[in-house]
């Protein structure tokens, strides 16, 4: 819902009774996106780290929250692809403040500055994240080998208590045979990050998201809170979904192929009823500078998973080295006084 910072009335948010819905991907692609379809967004680049974000006409600068660094709004407006669904955040900045707190207090050899900075969420802000959504059907012609084992009887000689003796022993053969087929494979919400701003490992990490939870878009939901502009492409996103059907298709040949042992020689994959969905994800997100490098700090908005960059403090590993050393020390000084 919507709440005044001023007199604290609440406005809830009303949902559509339309479910979120698929775009046909290849009709997209071929036509020029119509209003419908777009939205008009203020894009403001940050010069240090490289990430877009959308902004509030009202606001003229700010800090970016990818990299911390100062950032004054000259953006144009643009015309993006307009989101179909968003999971608006469920975790409050106070909760996702705590989750935080309870990650750096785990970290070992975390630097001073770094518990310090655990006192004040003054730089914790909620952003939404761009990804995409791909459904298709596959279709994949095939070919290869099937590798079935057999074994035969080997003699051979070995040596016990100085004494030469024969003896038998089985040994394992593949027998390989050409194959080829057809595979048929359904996916569903195969979801690819559109931004380019974070570092992919620890985004990864923040999965599993809810996603039977998307409502449909509105702009009421990014009120608050800031939005990233996708830096990936819907086509270059369908490419890496590709990627993440290859694995699954793999699967499937080598399951049709049966056998001991499979070899892929050839493959050929046909793509249809691809539809996609452009949707926003929400993380809180906290920049840290120490020692002029930027770490990154990321929380699931809905379920309170942390991810995220740390330093290390120099000082501290090597106390712990030293006294590492010390104890090894200790242990043969004591082990060399009882053996005397």
């Amino acid at each position: 819902m919507l709440k005044c910072p001023y007199c604290g009335f609440e406005n809830p948010i009303q949902k559509p009774e339309s479910p979120v819905q698929e775009q046909d991907y290849r009709s997209f692609l071929e036509q020029v996106a119509n209003e419908k379809e777009t939205h008009e967004a203020r894009r403001v680049k940050c010069d240090k780290c490289g990430a877009e974000t959308t902004m509030p006409p009202e606001a003229t600068s700010g800090i970016c929250p990818f990299c911390a660094a100062n950032m004054v709004f000259s953006g144009e407006a643009s015309r993006l692809i307009k989101p179909e669904g968003i999971l608006p955040f469920k975790y409050t900045r106070n909760a996702a403040f705590e989750a935080v707190r309870r990650w750096i207090r785990g970290l070992w050899f975390a630097p001073g500055d770094l518990k310090q900075y655990a006192q004040s969420d003054s730089r914790l802000a909620g952003i939404y994240i761009p990804y995409w959504t791909y459904d298709s059907d596959t279709t994949t012609s095939y070919t290869g080998e099937r590798g079935d084992y057999y074994y035969t009887t080997e003699t051979y000689t070995a040596n016990e208590n100085g004494r030469q003796v024969t003896r038998t022993r089985q040994v394992r053969h593949t027998r390989w045979t050409p194959v080829s087929g057809t595979v048929r494979n359904s996916f569903d919400d195969i979801l690819v990050l559109a931004s380019k701003s974070l570092p992919r490992r620890y985004v990864d990490s923040l999965d599993p998201w809810d996603l039977d939870s998307l409502v449909p878009y509105a702009d009421e939901y990014l009120s608050g809170f800031r939005a990233e502009s996708y830096q990936v492409s819907l086509a270059e996103g369908f490419e890496d979904a590709k990627g993440v059907m290859a694995a699954a298709i793999h699967e499937s040949i080598r399951g049709d192929i049966g056998g001991d042992e499979q070899r892929i020689k050839s493959e050929d994959t046909r793509y249809g009823k691809i539809t996609f969905k452009h949707i926003l994800l929400p993380v809180w997100m906290s920049a840290y500078r120490f020692r002029d490098r930027v770490f990154r700090i990321l929380i699931n908005a809905r379920t309170g998973e942390v991810q995220g960059e740390r330093p290390y403090s120099p000082w501290k590993i090597a106390g712990a080295v030293l006294l590492g050393l010390l104890i090894i020390a200790v242990i043969v000084l004591v082990s060399m006084s009882k053996q005397g």
